[in-house]
């Protein structure tokens, strides 16, 4: 039996932000990221419309990039001292998916992250609140999905938690909040948003709810990104509701490895860390080519590559091969590096990498561990071995055609 999940309710256009003034509650806790909510004034626009619906607001606010367990423990206290009926979480994916895991232990103060990591093992939430998301990056879509990324630092592993509970109530798409974001964390997470569509259209869990979903993001983000990209305004709305559509898809459908790999090499190194989408734009030709061995997955790339993208190509092989072409010519469109070597800092392309080969080489048996061991792994269209996932690394690390 398969399932699909979504918000109760999705408000979406320039303006929908303000769809808060129609909640009904009495205490709304806003948790949010850096400054940039609060410099656009989005941050006091949202304090003023819940106040206007009749609630005393509180903020948990300096949500950190990659949240960790810490800054989760931290803002489950505050709410466990405010008593919120509402949880409204506005910015990127870190501040969202940090409220996320603040929710659940907020709910069931007994609860360890340890069983928040448990795969579609949480109890039922909403005895105490609601939940709204409100995205400010279009990317992680997860303002629609069921799963929070959270960062155990002392590990330096990042872990995903899965489960329908925490697909949020209410979801608010509008692309004003998007209109001043950075180009590079555009490009960032445009390529996160792909890589949702093209694994989750894959994934052995998609359905014919999901592939319509999959299919529709990844045509309008391949069109629209490289004008977003540029602070085109009209781009900005098209990618804001792609990427979302995207998230429908792979919240139902589910993931793949380049995930994997992107959760366990962000914080594994000491160099720095490698950004999401930054990762996954990285890994996801290296891992087509990979899951292409795949009789279905190879089918699959196929038809995305000649019926989504007209490429041309006379047998599945060549489909393939112009399918990660055309990954690989966006990526250049977009500034990304193609492999770790060239990663520099932030993401950008550089002749020198941030993450010292040395170092990286030294751990990839470990990462290649706790990789197969991700969530992400088990629905991805070909299972790797410890060794092929070594094999993997090398070539996302030095830029090698996969050809086993």
């Amino acid at each position: 039996m398969g399932r699909f999940t979504n918000p109760r309710d999705l408000y979406f256009g320039e303006g929908a932000r303000h769809e808060v003034k129609n909640f009904k509650g009495s205490r709304a806790m806003i948790v949010s990221g850096g400054s940039s909510m609060r410099r656009g004034g989005f941050l006091g626009e949202l304090e003023e419309d819940l106040k206007a619906a009749g609630m005393e607001v509180a903020l948990f606010e300096g949500v950190e990039s990659d949240p960790s367990v810490e800054t989760v423990m931290k803002g489950a206290e505050a709410m466990a001292a405010f008593q919120p009926d509402w949880i409204v979480a506005i910015g990127g994916g870190s501040p969202i998916d940090a409220a996320k895991a603040m929710w659940i232990k907020y709910e069931y103060p007994e609860t360890t992250f340890e069983d928040m990591c448990v795969v579609f093992g949480l109890p039922k939430l909403r005895t105490k609140a609601k939940f709204c998301a409100i995205s400010s990056t279009s990317g992680t879509a997860t303002e629609v999905t069921a799963f929070s990324i959270i960062t155990n630092y002392e590990q330096g592993i990042k872990y995903p938690i899965a489960d329908f509970e925490i697909t949020p109530d209410v979801a608010i798409v509008d692309p004003e909040i998007t209109y001043t974001m950075p180009a590079k964390l555009c490009a960032h997470t445009g390529m996160d948003a792909l890589t949702h569509a093209i694994e989750a259209y894959v994934s052995t869990a998609a359905s014919p709810y999901t592939d319509a979903n999959a299919l529709y993001a990844m045509r309008e983000i391949v069109e629209w990104l490289p004008k977003s990209y540029t602070g085109d305004k009209e781009a900005r709305k098209h990618m804001h509701d792609a990427q979302c559509i995207a998230g429908i898809a792979f919240s139902s459908g589910l993931l793949g490895i380049v995930h994997s790999m992107a959760h366990k090499t962000g914080a594994a190194f000491s160099g720095g860390h490698i950004i999401h989408g930054c990762a996954n734009a990285m890994y996801l030709g290296k891992v087509i080519q990979f899951n292409a061995k795949d009789d279905r997955a190879r089918s699959r790339y196929a038809y995305i590559a000649k019926e989504v993208f007209h490429l041309a190509g006379e047998t599945e092989e060549e489909l393939v091969e112009a399918l990660v072409q055309m990954i690989r010519d966006l990526n250049d469109k977009i500034d990304i590096p193609q492999g770790i070597k060239n990663y520099g800092q932030g993401g950008v392309k550089s002749d020198t990498s941030i993450i010292d080969e040395k170092e990286f080489f030294e751990k990839a048996p470990e990462v290649a561990v706790n990789a197969i061991a991700d969530a992400c792994t088990g629905s991805n269209p070909r299972q790797p071995t410890p060794a092929e996932m070594e094999r993997l690394l090398d070539c996302v690390y030095n830029d090698k055609v996969v050809d086993f």
